[in-house]
């Protein structure tokens, strides 16, 4: 049982002939009202004041419409601190705490509750870019704290939320405005990320021997994969769950700027450092975020009960209508593109994954190299034609000895291209490390303890 709630105070215009339907509705309801003339002297209306539990005002709002009350002729919906009134009590035993308890905002309250995500303009492309640099200095740095950093100060969730909250009510005006919006902030976090990684590859701040591609961080967001797609879609359904029940969306909004903007810097520095397989492979995993964030969005608006205004839940053909619902039907049609593309890029690519872990996995159980411990398998997104670089798969090993294994790239390589249409070169590199045995006996007891000391250092095998 959730004891917390905000409270609402809703003023509506209504006219004499509606009055007599309209206070029958709020009795019906037990709802404690208020009744004043309207003094503009526009004729006979009426001024009708009531408080409710937020859980009750899309109950109370649809019941208005239903008898023909246009709520947007003049209704107001503002916050209460509290509200004492004598049904009050059973009004929140039903929609608090009873059986009609329902944590979803109004749609109303949905449409403004995303639209207060939205900052100026200004406030929101200045702080897209001061994001896009910060992620892309701590993608450069291998910096977990400043790709962190990046995200938290990244406005991408009012902008995301927009265009599904516009796809699920269908109104064009929502949806133009958060696709528009999102996409010339992505377009200025990559164009940002560009112009900041070229003065610092030009000014000599980072070393010439820098090669994006190794760092973990960017590597990390250059193979698109399964997990990708599941984490835009997390960011997207928790973004709709914390607009939809009044959640603070500072969190959510760290997810979705979690999917985007760190994919966005690993585009502007694949272009800068003349990387295409950086630049494309984070350009196609920021697409798939970017749409199934949407697309998970969207999906859990519907199953929590939001439908356009004119949505006839009885005929579904009735609502297969251009004019109605044109704009979310494009919408649907251009994901459907994206996702078709994306995903058959990824599908691949996770294809080609699981066979590489398969063949370095079944190498490694060699005899020859039981001495070796796999550290980690890294295979770079494959461009495919018209690209001519070759794919790279990255394999790191520890070893306990200087021992040479200069067979082992060959023999990966070979038992992929039995494995797979494609020669990928393969790189492999030995983590070295030593163990210095320091053995203390406790005094108070038989018992050993063994403390080891560990010095690694990275060796790399020429690739293949």
């Amino acid at each position: 049982m959730d004891l917390r709630y905000r409270m609402r105070v809703i003023r509506t215009l209504i006219d004499e002939v509606s009055r007599d339907e309209i206070i029958g509705i709020l009795e019906d309801e037990n709802i404690d009202y208020v009744v004043s003339q309207e003094a503009s002297g526009r004729g006979d209306l009426l001024i009708v004041e009531f408080p409710l539990p937020e859980q009750a005002l899309e109950v109370v709002l649809a019941r208005f419409e239903e008898a023909g009350h246009d709520e947007h002729s003049y209704t107001v919906v503002t916050d209460a601190t509290s509200a004492l009134s004598t049904n009050m009590g059973e009004v929140e035993d039903r929609f608090v705490i009873g059986e009609e308890e329902d944590s979803s905002l109004a749609v109303e309250e949905l449409r403004s509750k995303v639209l207060e995500l939205l900052p100026d303009a200004f406030t929101y492309y200045l702080l897209t870019l001061l994001s896009a640099v910060v992620a892309t200095a701590g993608l450069l740095l291998d910096s977990p704290a400043l790709v962190v950093g990046s995200m938290v100060i990244a406005p991408l969730v009012g902008s995301a939320l927009t265009a599904s909250v516009g796809t699920i009510l269908a109104e064009r005006s929502l949806i133009v405005k958060g696709f528009r919006t999102q996409a010339l902030g992505l377009g200025l976090a990559i164009l940002g990320a560009a112009v900041f990684g070229f003065l610092l590859k030009t000014g000599a701040f980072l070393p010439p021997s820098l090669r994006p591609s190794t760092t973990a961080q960017i590597a990390q967001r250059i193979s698109p994969g399964l997990l990708s797609l599941i984490i835009g879609v997390c960011a997207g359904a928790a973004g709709a769950v914390g607009i939809a029940t009044g959640i603070s969306a500072s969190l959510v909004g760290v997810m979705i700027a979690a999917a985007l903007i760190p994919a966005a810097a690993a585009v502007g520095i694949g272009i800068v450092w003349s990387a295409p397989a950086i630049a494309f492979g984070a350009l196609v995993l920021l697409v798939v975020n970017a749409a199934s964030i949407h697309v998970s969005g969207v999906a859990v608006l519907w199953y929590l009960g939001y439908r356009p205004a004119s949505w006839n839940p009885e005929n579904f053909l009735a609502n297969v209508s251009l004019r109605r619902f044109g704009s979310s039907m494009a919408v649907a049609v251009v994901l459907l593109v994206l996702f078709v593309t994306a995903g058959g890029l990824i599908s691949t690519h996770v294809a080609f994954e699981q066979t590489a872990n398969v063949a370095v996995e079944e190498t490694l159980e060699q005899n020859e190299y039981e001495d070796l411990e796999l550290a980690g398998v890294q295979a770079e997104f494959h461009l495919g034609a018209p690209f001519s670089q070759p794919q790279e798969v990255t394999v790191t090993v520890r070893r306990s000895s200087d021992q040479s294994h200069p067979r082992l790239s060959d023999q990966i390589r070979q038992r992929l291209a039995t494995q797979t249409d494609r020669k990928p070169t393969i790189r492999v590199v030995f983590i070295e490390s030593q163990r210095s045995p320091n053995e203390t006996t406790a005094r108070s007891g038989s018992t050993q303890q063994r403390f080891q000391g560990w010095m690694d250092s990275a060796v790399q095998e020429p690739s293949v």
